[in-house]
């Protein structure tokens, strides 16, 4: 399908930028004749308030991810009061269809200490390849293990290479001693000192019991201490690899899912990585097809197992999005990762540490009291991490003593990285988490909180370690912060001041500043946002108290707050899957079409998040991107992702008579009915079916193509009859409408 770049991205811009233009330009009568003389009719009166239908649309394209075909019947047969007072509640909720599906991703379930010794790190590995740890003696673990390895000794070897040809070119090569050529593999391998490795063989055995190779993994703790020697390793590693016979490709697809997982697994890194390039993408899918949860992460383990906890970690939060019937907790938890946020490749422990703080920090306390939330991220390894909490030391403190002391008796001595001080998480705690830029505190506030913070650390982050509070590197003595003398009491100092900051009016009023600008309006009225700060206030920060102020307040059900806000491209990405009742057996392409759009997720770098005014996400390159997205996904043009348009019965009967048949007018009004709540604008609808009928020219204009003898079967994307494929590309072009990009 032709790429979008037609007029409509166009009136996209225009309508978006100013929501209310075409509207307005349809339902604002001329203005009087200034010549007539008898007095203009007075105009009927209008409510300011939305009323009926377009009320439960409102809160559904508000309080969720978009509203799923259907959820208008049920809110209207239950109550809109009562809808959100469940929302409010989400325990109380049915998430067994959700459940079913998060089941596929069996280690998010897991510990940052057991995923990473599970799917270890590029660090682990260098550790391993360093002889400072031990490789698992588990099987499974071990073929895992080995495969990354060998390649990090190809990385190493090829980087030796760069070093070798980088000094034969410098200046004055022929007077600089010799350089020795670069050390093959199989001499590397005979070189290393350490116990025979296990048997690769053992995987095959290890996969056939529990129903996956990676089933017996939780028999073998995580280690205790990053010591050990390394026990094992690949064979040579080989930078080259031999093609794959493809007869041996079928044979190993023809196995049981536990032989095939087992085979895999004894498969040396070398014979690995040939067998991956050599898979053609049907033959990949009938790979892990029927394949256990655990299984198949088993085998994406042996390919990259870092890969496997970022993939599963976007994956399982998009299914949330799109499946869970607690949406308001989604959207609530969107927001707080937002709010509180954490960049996915601060380190590379972070993608570890950022299952437990969404699943165990974030969730929980979506709809709870904000200094619960406030002190759960203080102690999160994964913020500690990335602002640098977990090396600040106070300057005065035991651990600086001592520093000093070992500096001065040997000043000869190679002084390591400084540590003293750090600043950022003291500076972000009040800026972006609590008291808001203009919230009255100082600089010296800032240097103060840092220091009541000092010793406020990761135990062993390499290997997933928890928070701790380390004594001897906190700063002794009275801080004092915002006017407020803060006594020496260890750890105990900074859950006063946590207390402190989530109790002040201006961190009430920033809140809920933030939630009027998510749920309201760009700049939302400030008579609504004092009224959610003084319930935070009155209920202690409780966020379903404020939400509940926010939800009975005049201003969130104005007439101009309807299809105000400009979806953000994850809330537009989810809701199209929402609304178009997609299957969507497979995440990653809906996490590229979020990366292609500007907003990957966990990938705000600042540690202000992401900006959800309009202004950030509108442009026309941006558009065309949602277009194309919208045309892909309802042409059933990204794998794993299926979606079926209801035919209608006309369309489908020998015996429709002529008048019965579908015209591309009356399957716009039959799918904007479905796609879109509330309808689009005549000028949208001329857009649609205009740009409708110059793809249908184009592809009628188009030479044919020759169907060779040989070609491979179609898919069922181009097998779609007509009508589908007319479907197909009316629905994308109102996923792309203005009105479905608005909420």
């Amino acid at each position: 399908m032709q790429r979008f770049k037609a007029t409509l991205a166009a009136l996209m811009c225009l309508n978006l930028i100013s929501p209310s233009a075409g509207l307005l330009a349809e339902t604002t009568p001329s203005p009087a004749n200034p010549t007539q003389k008898h007095p203009a009719a007075r105009q009927p009166y209008q409510s300011g308030q939305l009323h009926g239908d377009e009320r439960i649309l409102h809160a559904l394209n508000r309080f969720t991810f978009g509203a799923r075909p259907g959820d208008l019947e049920a809110v209207k047969a239950m109550g809109l009061e009562q809808w959100f007072n469940q929302q409010l509640h989400p325990a109380a909720l049915d998430q067994t269809d959700l459940n079913a599906r998060l089941a596929q991703f069996p280690a998010m379930q897991l510990s940052p200490q057991d995923l990473l010794f599970r799917l270890p790190s590029n660090a682990i590995i260098r550790q391993v390849a360093d002889g400072k740890a031990p490789v698992p003696k588990n099987a499974a673990l071990a073929a895992i293990y080995d495969n990354e390895l060998a390649r990090v000794e190809i990385r190493r070897q090829e980087k030796d290479k760069q070093n070798q040809q980088q000094a034969s070119i410098t200046p004055n090569a022929a007077m600089s001693p010799a350089v020795a050529p670069p050390v093959s593999p199989q001499d590397m391998a005979e070189s290393m000192i350490q116990p025979p490795a296990p048997p690769r063989a053992q995987a095959q055995d290890s996969a056939a019991m529990g129903g996956g190779a990676m089933a017996s993994m939780a028999a073998e703790p995580s280690p205790a201490a990053d010591s050990g020697q390394m026990n094992s390793m690949s064979a040579p590693a080989n930078a080259e690899a031999p093609p794959f016979p493809p007869e041996q490709i079928a044979r190993i697809l023809a196995l049981p899912p536990a032989q095939r997982v087992g085979r895999l697994g004894a498969m040396r890194q070398v014979e690995f990585d040939s067998f991956r390039k050599a898979i053609k993408p049907q033959q990949r899918a009938a790979l892990i097809a029927d394949l256990t949860p655990v299984q198949r992460e088993f085998v994406d383990a042996l390919e990259n197992p870092q890969r496997v906890v970022v993939d599963e970690l976007a994956s399982q939060r998009l299914t949330r999005d799109i499946y869970s019937s607690a949406q308001l907790q989604e959207v609530m938890t969107d927001f707080w990762l937002n709010h509180f946020n954490v960049f996915l490749r601060k380190n590379e422990e972070t993608p570890y540490y950022l299952v437990s703080y969404e699943r165990d920090v974030i969730r929980p306390h979506a709809l709870g009291k904000f200094e619960d939330l406030l002190e759960a991220t203080a102690h999160s390894p994964a913020m500690m991490l990335y602002l640098d909490n977990a090396t600040s030391m106070g300057p005065d403190s035991p651990a600086a003593e001592r520093n000093k002391i070992r500096d001065a008796r040997n000043p000869a001595a190679k002084k390591k990285a400084p540590e003293g001080l750090n600043e950022n998480y003291a500076r972000e705690l009040m800026e972006l988490h609590t008291l808001g830029v203009n919230g009255g505190y100082t600089q010296a506030d800032v240097t103060q909180v840092a220091r009541v913070l000092t010793g406020w650390t990761v135990d062993r982050p390499a290997r997933g370690g928890e928070f701790k509070f380390d004594e001897s590197r906190h700063e002794p003595g009275t801080k004092k912060v915002l006017g407020k003398k803060i006594k020496e009491n260890g750890e105990k100092e900074g859950i006063e001041l946590l207390h402190m900051l989530a109790t002040r009016p201006a961190t009430a009023q920033f809140i809920s500043r933030k939630l009027a600008i998510r749920f309201v309006g760009d700049d939302p009225p400030p008579a609504l946002v004092d009224r959610m700060a003084k319930s935070y206030l009155s209920s202690n920060g409780d966020m379903a108290a404020v939400l509940n102020t926010l939800f009975h307040s005049p201003e969130f059900w104005s007439t101009g707050a309807y299809r105000a806000k400009v979806k953000t491209p994850l809330e537009f990405v989810v809701s199209a899957a929402r609304a178009s009742n997609a299957t969507t057996d497979n995440m990653q392409p809906l996490v590229n079409a979020l990366r292609e759009m500007g907003m990957p997720l966990y990938g705000a770098v600042p540690p202000t998040g992401y900006n959800w005014q309009a202004s950030t996400w509108v442009s026309t390159g941006a558009l065309v991107n949602r277009m194309n997205f919208a045309l892909r996904l309802a042409a059933n043009k990204l794998p794993g992702i299926a979606v079926a348009w209801p035919a209608q019965a006309a369309a489908t009967s020998t015996a429709a008579t002529e008048s019965s048949i579908a015209t591309p007018q009356s399957e716009e009004q039959r799918l904007e009915s479905l796609l879109v709540d509330g309808g689009v604008s005549d000028s949208t609808r001329a857009a649609v079916l205009d740009q409708f009928q110059q793809q249908i020219d184009a592809q009628a204009n188009a030479p044919a193509r020759s169907v060779p003898a040989t070609a491979r079967p179609v898919t069922p994307a181009q097998a779609a009859s007509a009508i589908d494929r007319q479907d197909q590309l009316l629905a994308g072009l109102l996923l792309g409408s203005p009105e479905f990009q608005r909420r």
